[in-house]
Order: structure tokens, then C-alpha cells, then sequence
């Protein structure tokens, strides 16, 4: 065995976190199933948890959920910490990046509404207050990879646009991917996990 093959297989299994939306009781089809079982079997610890009152989350105490999860900052040389954030939940990372704090090895943000949309609705409007900056957002995470549909509906003008741009985040743009969502055809999406196994992937459509 090689020097590189021994150390690839000494390095410790991944710890991934998966963090889902707003109404979002993680339906069995949905895509945050998929990969959480695929990364399971490959030895990888998965937490996928049910984050409180999802139909009306209050900021904090979503943010307050976060840092339970996170825990104490990754060790050198520990398991690599992955997050991975949908909608909703990725106005949740950046508010906790603004607020500093968190910190992860690598962290996916697929489809992320606009402050403005969810300014609109009462139920989340309290998420929209975001003022995150860029060093911020690149100092919680190593590797930092936005994602998100060219035709959101819930990110008028798109992700890259709010987000990838103003915040510097290497950014994929799915063309017709909409929310990214069930109702978008996205249940089982075999590029996340590629690039779950692999950051240097690029994350395509299914």
C-alpha cells in the first residue's frame, strides 16, 4: 500500500449535518434522505434532525439548535464537519455566521430564498434581518459551495445574484432547477453526494 492510499484510508469518517427549510417534516422521498442513508452506509456519521416548529420557526431559537448540533470547533486532524443547508436553512447558517461562533470543515447552501421574499411572509420574516458580510461567511466554513436554481421562484433574480456575488461564494446554477425541491423533481440527486464524497465536484442537475 502506498503512503497516500495508507493515509486516505486512516483519515476518519466524515460527520455530516443536514438542515432543512421552512415547512419542511423531511418527507421520506426527499432528497435529504437519500444521501443521509448513502453517507451512513459508507461509515460517515449523518444527522439529519427535525428542527423545531418548522411551519413557524423563531430565529433563535433555530440558531440556538444550530450551536447544540455544531458543538466544540472541529480538531485538527478530527473527523471533517460537512453542513449542508436547504432554503431556509441557509439564511439560518448565515445569520450564525454573521454572529460568528460556528465553524465547518465544508458547508452546502442549495437554494436559498431572498430576504426580500421572506420578508413577505410573517411566519419567517424575522430570518430576513440579515447582515452577514463576506469574510464572514467565508471565516464560518474552509469551503463554502452555493447552489440554486436559475428560476427560483423564491430567490427573484437568483442566488448568485443575492448571495454568490455580494458574499464571494463559488457558486452552481442548476438551469430550470426552480426551489430544488420535491416539486422541482428533486428527490434522489446523485451530484450532491458526489460532491459530498468529493468537494472538488461540481453539482449538476439529476
Amino acid at each position: 500500500m502506498t503512503s497516500t492510499a495508507a493515509s486516505a484510508s486512516a483519515r476518519p469518517a466524515s460527520s455530516f449535518l443536514i438542515l432543512h427549510g421552512w415547512q419542511n417534516r423531511r418527507p421520506k422521498p426527499h432528497r435529504q434522505h437519500r444521501p443521509a442513508d448513502e453517507l451512513t452506509a459508507r461509515g460517515h456519521a449523518v444527522t439529519c434532525p427535525q428542527l423545531p416548529e418548522p411551519d413557524g420557526p423563531d430565529r433563535g431559537t433555530w440558531l440556538d439548535r444550530l450551536h447544540t448540533l455544531l458543538g466544540a470547533e472541529p480538531e485538527a486532524g478530527g473527523p471533517e464537519r460537512v453542513v449542508i443547508c436547504h432554503s431556509l436553512a441557509v439564511l439560518l447558517w448565515l445569520h450564525a455566521a454573521a454572529g460568528g461562533g460556528v465553524r465547518a470543515d465544508r458547508v452546502l447552501l442549495v437554494a436559498p430564498p431572498s430576504t426580500e421574499v421572506i420578508a413577505g411572509y410573517q411566519e419567517v420574516a424575522g430570518f430576513a434581518q440579515l447582515k452577514v458580510t463576506g469574510p464572514q461567511a467565508r471565516a464560518a466554513a474552509a469551503r463554502t459551495r452555493l447552489v440554486a436554481g436559475d428560476d427560483d421562484p423564491y430567490c427573484p433574480g437568483g442566488a448568485d445574484l443575492h448571495y454568490g456575488r455580494p458574499l464571494g461564494l463559488d457558486t452552481d446554477t442548476i438551469t430550470g432547477g426552480a426551489h430544488l425541491d420535491l416539486d422541482a423533481g428533486y428527490g434522489p440527486w446523485p451530484s450532491v453526494l458526489a460532491w459530498c464524497l468529493d468537494p472538488a465536484e461540481r453539482i449538476v442537475a439529476r
